[in-house]
């Protein structure tokens, strides 16, 4: 048995990130400053508990309890002419407070105007399939599924829609590696040769970033540069950043001139 490692937001060790970097908020509009959506937030809280509400980058957000997505959808599509369900899916808030926000993208045509459905739900908690409202939510339902492990009620064929009905975990769940576990090396392997041919074909390679040193090929090394194809050596090759010569109007950069900054200038 493997010894078990923390796979708590592994997600978040990328391979390149910027160290200075602030994500930057998206300011938030009072509903009141559009007529057609004061009006629908107005009617909203007539017949349901609206725990927030705003307006962000032109389109309505509204926070409403996970017990009522179902009668929600139907309020939208039969009393407030929202008539198109674009997109539906979940965000992993798990390792934050245990959590998944589920969220539904509306269209009304005749308005032209956009709402965001959202809620949050606890790891095991159960939702309701919107699918007798929309027909669109049906293949997006089920990747909700496949994807995040979201359990939905209701659904007429629940079942994975990208993954193999025995795939192990779900794959964009922050807790999952991106280059995949242990049974995902092995996956395909087992499954068209089988276990005994491991040790002669070997894991399957799912890391986009990894570089094999020895080819000469399709990678190349810093410090290590060689010309495409030749014998790959352990001898460092590149003490400076331009050639010799040079171009004249480029001052020439050495390797004792890099300085590393602790802050943005």
């Amino acid at each position: 048995m493997r010894a078990y490692q923390d796979k708590k937001n592994v997600q978040a060790k990328a391979y390149y990130n910027d160290r200075f970097y602030v994500s930057p908020q998206i300011p938030k509009e009072e509903v009141s400053s559009d007529e057609i959506f004061a009006k629908d937030v107005k009617d909203l809280e007539s017949a349901f508990s609206v725990k927030e509400a705003y307006i962000q980058r032109g389109q309505l957000v509204v926070y409403i309890n996970a017990d009522d997505n179902l009668k929600v959808m139907e309020f939208l599509r039969d009393k407030l002419q929202y008539n198109f369900l674009s997109e539906l899916s979940a965000i992993d808030w798990l390792a934050k407070s245990g959590e998944f926000e589920i969220f539904y993208q509306m269209l009304s045509t005749s308005k032209r105007k956009r709402m965001r459905v959202k809620f949050f739900i606890k790891e095991k908690e159960e939702i309701k399939s919107v699918t007798s409202v929309y027909k669109s939510a049906d293949w997006a339902e089920r990747e909700m599924y496949d994807m995040f492990g979201v359990r939905i009620t209701g659904h007429h064929y629940m079942k994975r829609i990208l993954m193999p009905d025995d795939w192990h975990d779900h794959p964009l769940r922050k807790t999952y590696p991106l280059i995949g576990d242990e049974e995902a090396q092995w996956y395909e392997i087992d499954k068209i040769f089988g276990k005994e041919y491991r040790d002669i074909i070997g894991p399957e390679e799912r890391d986009s970033a990894r570089i094999v040193e020895k080819d000469t090929h399709r990678f190349a090394r810093v410090k290590h540069e060689v010309p495409f194809g030749a014998e790959y050596s352990d001898e460092e090759t590149q003490t400076e950043y331009q050639e010799e010569g040079g171009i004249p109007i480029v001052r020439k950069l050495k390797k004792s001139d890099v300085k590393i900054l602790k802050e943005r200038p």
